[in-house]
């Protein structure tokens, strides 16, 4: 199964195929609004601003699985970025990044770039780069800064 079989869940309830990014360059990141690295939103807002208009976009997804950092409803979670981080990419539904309820989208993921210590996401802010034609090409522990991708980023949008 490719990438672009995969649909993600939007806050309303509604399904986003992710056909519709067929030929971008995206950063698929597991979000929360209460942990260390939240202020990264700052960073991948901006990496969003310089890219967008060159075929980039970035995917976030929140998810509640790690100390309970994203408490919130969606409502709560799309207020808080867009009110805290002036957030304009798109920000999924909740999700589940590990486990058997894990969404099909970071289990495609996790198979492609396992990370350091195996399959399973350790933490919030871990960051997956994908190509233009969906493959996954590499994996970014939440500790690396968006602003470290930069270099990545542009070579896979040459």
């Amino acid at each position: 199964m490719a990438l672009y079989d995969l649909s993600a869940k939007l806050p309303g309830g509604d399904m986003q195929s992710l056909a519709d990014y067929r030929g971008k360059v995206l950063l698929i990141v597991n979000t929360a609004s209460k942990c260390g690295f939240t202020p990264q939103y700052e960073g991948l807002e901006e990496l969003y601003g310089d890219y967008k208009d060159r075929g980039f976009e970035i995917l976030a997804f929140p998810c509640n699985q790690f100390g309970a950092q994203e408490p919130g409803d969606a409502n709560e979670i799309a207020n808080f970025c867009s009110l805290t981080y002036d957030v304009t990419f798109p920000v999924m539904a909740k999700i589940d990044v590990n486990g058997d309820d894990a969404d099909p989208i970071f289990k495609h993921l996790k198979k492609e770039k396992t990370g350091l210590l195996g399959s399973g996401i350790k933490w919030n802010f871990t960051k997956f780069l994908v190509d233009r034609e969906g493959r996954t090409v590499s994996r970014h522990a939440p500790t690396t800064k968006p602003e470290q991708l930069r270099k990545e980023i542009e070579e896979l949008l040459e």
